[in-house]
């Protein structure tokens, strides 16, 4: 990996974390209704491959750093590495399709995460649609801005 993709993943990660701050801060970021800001950052990938590590590494250090227990640190992370490498993957086709993979993978995986590993009650189909229009309002809302905002900027990348 150059030098330049290490310090872009980096800097993904950095503001990863201090969005998922700022909508902790703000109570937006956990629970059965949940706005994590930093998942418009999942557009990224579409833009550089070094988003993909950068998602995820972010994804891991803020669930640590805001005392997620281990089940989702590991598999909350795992959904961003896997939405991410699926974001990259769709890099060639309409930038909105790019937003489905988190919005989808985080779903249906955090759901799992909140019923099972948290323990909190309640039907699973209602967490589905709760983390679902989450992830639709980050990733798919507000991560179709930045990407819009960024699709005639290449140069950001290069």
């Amino acid at each position: 990996m150059k030098t330049r993709s290490i310090v872009q993943a980096g800097l993904i990660a950095a503001l990863y974390i201090v969005l998922t701050y700022v909508a902790n801060a703000l109570g937006l970021a956990s629970g059965v209704i949940q706005l994590r800001l930093s998942e418009a950052l999942t557009i990224l990938p579409y833009f550089t491959p070094a988003a993909v590590p950068g998602v995820f590494i972010g994804c891991l250090l803020a669930n640590l750093l805001t005392g997620a227990i281990w089940a989702d640190v590991v598999f909350g992370s795992l959904a961003s590495l896997i939405a991410a490498g699926l974001t990259y993957m769709l890099r060639r086709r309409p930038l909105w399709l790019g937003t489905l993979p988190p919005i989808i993978i985080n779903a249906l995986m955090i759901p799992l995460i909140l019923r099972y590993a948290y323990g909190i009650p309640g039907d699973l189909w209602y967490f589905i649609l709760t983390v679902g229009a989450g992830q639709i309002l980050s990733a798919g809302v507000l991560g179709l801005i930045l990407g819009h905002s960024l699709k005639d900027r290449p140069e950001i990348f290069d």
